[in-house]
């Protein structure tokens, strides 16, 4: 499995920990940077997130900022992406059972590492069930017309 992961200054130290556990993992990384704590803007890094998963070239991505609401709605600004946040080990289940979520985002100010690991784990060995959810995501997908 791909994963496509950014961040801005905010949230580079907490990516370069899921990085490391998701190459421990056996998992191919794409960082799309940033990979300084100097002053960056974030829906750049967000936006190429979701480029990477909307085009397939990754089958998943993170991102992680500050506070995980402003790199989450920029990467949710790519037509064929669907991010939340993962503020709790229950949702990061549930967006990808419910939504078929194929962004999970990170606010690093907010949410310790071992709990960020522990529900990027969680979001990627969710599977999507389908059914009357299915029919959801496709209304989620026809407002993208």
């Amino acid at each position: 499995m791909k994963i496509a992961i950014g961040s801005d200054h905010g949230g580079v130290d907490q990516k370069d920990k899921i990085i490391a556990h998701l190459k421990s993992k056996g998992y191919e990384v794409v960082d799309v940077g940033t990979n300084s704590h100097d002053s960056c803007h974030y829906p750049l890094f967000g936006a190429e997130v979701g480029r990477k998963v909307a085009s397939k070239e990754c089958d998943f991505g993170i991102v992680v900022c500050t506070s995980g609401e402003g790199i989450a709605i920029a990467a949710n600004k790519i037509k064929g992406v669907r991010c939340g946040i993962g503020y709790n080990d229950e949702v990061s289940r549930l967006m990808r059972q419910h939504n078929n979520a194929n962004v999970i985002s990170f606010g690093a100010k907010f949410m310790a590492d071992e709990d960020v690991i522990r529900r990027v784990d969680i979001f990627l060995s969710t599977e999507f069930e389908g059914g009357r959810h299915q029919t959801r995501v496709d209304m989620i997908s026809d407002l993208e017309k």
